[in-house]
């Protein structure tokens, strides 16, 4: 759970065992957030298999699978390396959705959930709400 800065309202954040109950394993979630950063920074081309993806769409899934991705490294292996990994991974999410608020797909603004621990909970709370969405356009492979 987070809390709100500025009342300590208790935010529902789901536990990680619920967020990412049906992320692919580590090793296949690495190896697709990696062709995700090489499609984005055009050193692979994108497969063209559907519609035209949003780019606004595309980065802050690649955002969100990265700082996931991180955050569950970190709660298995929880050194200053991979904690402070995942707390920077999460940051660059939430200020992209600061800038984008319409792609938040929970029900918590990234500001909503404090810093203290770095705003993984507002992480799980987005990766949920996507995973629960279906992993809409701009989410790359999928899990299968």
């Amino acid at each position: 759970m987070g809390v709100t800065p500025h009342t300590a309202e208790v935010i529902d954040a789901p536990p990680p065992h619920e967020a990412y109950a049906n992320a692919p394993d580590l090793r296949r979630e690495m190896h697709q957030v990696l062709a995700l950063g090489a499609e984005r920074d055009g050193r692979r081309v994108r497969t063209v298999t559907g519609p035209p993806v949003d780019a606004t769409a595309a980065e802050r899934a690649w955002l969100l699978r990265r700082a996931a991705l991180m955050d569950r490294m970190a709660l298995g292996n929880p050194g200053p390396g991979p904690v402070g990994a995942a707390a920077r991974t999460a940051e660059q999410l939430a200020r992209h959705d600061r800038r984008h608020p319409g792609l938040v797909a929970g029900p918590h603004h990234p500001d909503a959930i404090t810093p203290d621990p770095g705003r993984r909970p507002y992480v799980r709370q987005e990766y949920a709400a996507w995973m629960a969405a279906g992993r809409p356009c701009g989410s790359g492979p999928g899990p299968g």
